[in-house]
């Protein structure tokens, strides 16, 4: 019988209010009303099958090292629970203090480089241009600084060496055009709002341009000397369109790369061409050998006139001064001597009989040096 009462017991300590299989969580199992005779002693609360209290193991306490480090992190940010310690609010104020003076440091002040210009906006309108150094404005977002390279000379290239771009000439011909524009910013606040696409504008006033430009030129013209006029022309064009649009931009050179005849003809343009610049070569010779002739008459001119003066003064001095020098013009180059003088008897041209003086000198020392080798 009171074997039966025990498993009895054991059985109610299963299904009544507790945290394990071995009975409730604390207290001791109370033991049958009707089991007076049991020989059992009251036996303490459930345990673990390890001896100790249930979920904690030997050796181990009730709280971990992890655990007390999460509760340290929850109490220190404001998370905890119960008696937790909260921020100081001291610590909060430094904190904030350090952001806001970081923000009205990089958005109040501000570096403009020597070739920069920095373009203030005030809630999105224009308020001023800072030149050159550190400039300040109110801090974002109620100024805002934007900055342009006003001294950069930016380049723009029109046609290609490798692929034809063909434009009309005045002479109804086509020509194959290759260019580049120059330009850089001269009003920054004009630059950055009145046109929405700078470069993209500025190919197209320039294509417009060199159209126009080559519409008044012949073929000629524009693949040989007239190319500096066509340069010029667009320039000129380019930056009074410009102007007119308010760009801000200032256009600094325009420069022809290329001006050839199309790809199918060019050779032929090309022989046409070297023809033309050979007769042009032979017409400028002919003119400066015109020239130098027309030179040295009149230089002549001028000195028969000088003489005519000298001989109106004394005809017969001046008649045999001219006389002299015209016999000396005429046989300074001739082996002849004439004696005018009476009574002079001819002799025989020794001088040609003889050899002359150098042939004579060779002589003798070719002679010198044969008799010395003899001995």
């Amino acid at each position: 019988m009171s074997m039966t009462s025990g498993w009895a017991a054991r059985a109610r300590g299963l299904f009544a209010d507790s945290k394990g299989p071995w009975g409730p969580s604390g207290g001791s199992v109370p033991p049958s009303s009707g089991d007076t005779d049991s020989p059992e002693p009251p036996r303490p609360g459930p345990s673990s099958p390890w001896g100790a209290p249930s979920g904690i193991r030997p050796g181990m306490s009730g709280a971990t090292s992890f655990d007390e480090l999460i509760a340290r992190g929850r109490a220190r940010f404001g998370g905890g629970r119960g008696s937790a310690t909260p921020p100081s609010k001291s610590l909060i104020g430094w904190a904030l203090l350090g952001v806001v003076l970081l923000w009205l440091l990089f958005t109040s002040f501000h570096r403009i480089a020597p070739e920069e210009r920095g373009v203030v906006t005030q809630l999105g309108r224009y308020s001023r241009t800072l030149g050159p150094g550190i400039g300040f404005t109110l801090p974002s977002p109620l100024e805002r600084v934007q900055k342009v390279d006003v001294e950069n000379i930016r380049t723009v290239d029109l046609g290609s060496t490798t692929s034809e771009t063909l434009m009309l000439t005045g002479d109804q011909n086509i020509i194959d055009i290759a260019y580049s524009v120059r330009w850089n910013v001269r009003d920054p606040e004009l630059y950055l709002f009145e046109i929405q696409n700078p470069e993209e504008t500025i190919q197209q006033v320039a294509e417009s341009a060199m159209r126009a430009a080559l519409s008044a030129t012949t073929l000629n013209e524009a693949i040989g000397e007239g190319r500096g006029a066509i340069e010029n022309r667009v320039q000129e064009t380019m930056q009074r369109i410009l102007d007119s649009y308010k760009s801000g931009v200032i256009i600094q050179g325009v420069a022809v790369k290329q001006a050839d005849p199309p790809a199918a003809v060019n050779d032929a343009f090309k022989a046409v061409s070297a023809a033309q610049q050979a007769a042009q070569s032979d017409k400028n010779q002919a003119q400066a050998y015109a020239l130098q002739l027309a030179q040295l008459s009149q230089g002549e001119a001028t000195a028969f006139d000088k003489v005519y003066e000298q001989y109106k003064l004394a005809p017969e001095v001046t008649r045999r001064r001219m006389y002299y020098e015209t016999m000396e013009r005429v046989l300074q180059n001739v082996d002849k001597t004439i004696v005018e003088a009476p009574g002079v008897t001819p002799y025989l041209p020794l001088n040609q009989t003889r050899p002359p003086a150098a042939a004579v000198a060779d002589g003798g020392a070719a002679a010198a040096q044969s008799g010395g080798a003899g001995r």
